[in-house]
């Protein structure tokens, strides 16, 4: 196994990349156009990748929706006016929903679930989802390559520390994690 981070970014990263997209992906796609910036990651292969992972979640997400989202935004009681004005907009502006929702704060997993529950056709969904997918992994994608210009001197201090911050995290988490133990066992008694 590699022991460098830049060697397990350049083994592992597309699949942490794809994995990170299918859900949150906002963090994960700066981080890969950082990665890209440093020849670590191919600018190219970053996009499209994040692009994969951002269609695939959210388009299981809104199959999610399709099927059980009633169920699910059910339980939601508290943002019930969100989803009702969320639907509202889905049927006024579908195109400006779908393609934006991932732009959304707070709406990026619910809000594939509300389009599917909305009932929008599917291959319209899709087309727009891919269009969204391909507008936010660019706009992300570039804006950590841009920010590796800043990013990168941090990084490269970082890589030479890496290892002791490890430990001092490793022995912060042993000691709170003995404290807690002793703490639970001295309470029971």
């Amino acid at each position: 196994m590699p022991a460098d981070v830049n060697a397990l970014i350049t083994e592992y990263g597309y699949w942490a990349l794809f994995i990170g997209c299918l859900a949150e992906g906002e963090t994960f796609t700066l981080l890969g156009g950082v990665a890209a910036h440093e020849g670590l990651l191919h600018y190219g292969w970053v996009l499209l990748v994040t692009a994969c992972g951002g269609i695939l979640g959210d388009t299981a997400l809104f199959f999610l929706g399709r099927y059980y989202g009633t169920s699910i935004l059910k339980r939601f009681k508290k943002h019930e006016d969100k989803i009702t004005s969320a639907n509202q907009l889905i049927r006024k502006r579908p195109v400006l929903f779908v393609i934006g929702v991932r732009f959304m704060y707070g709406l990026r997993i619910v809000g594939p679930i509300i389009i599917g529950a909305s009932r929008l056709r599917p291959a319209t969904f899709l087309m727009l989802n891919v269009i969204g997918a391909l507008l936010w992994a660019t706009l992300f994608v570039s804006l950590g390559y841009l920010g590796g210009q800043v990013i990168a001197p941090w990084l490269h201090a970082l890589d030479h520390h890496i290892k002791q911050l490890f430990w001092l995290v490793l022995a912060i988490a042993l000691v709170w994690g003995a404290r807690f133990t002793f703490r639970r066992y001295k309470r029971n008694r």
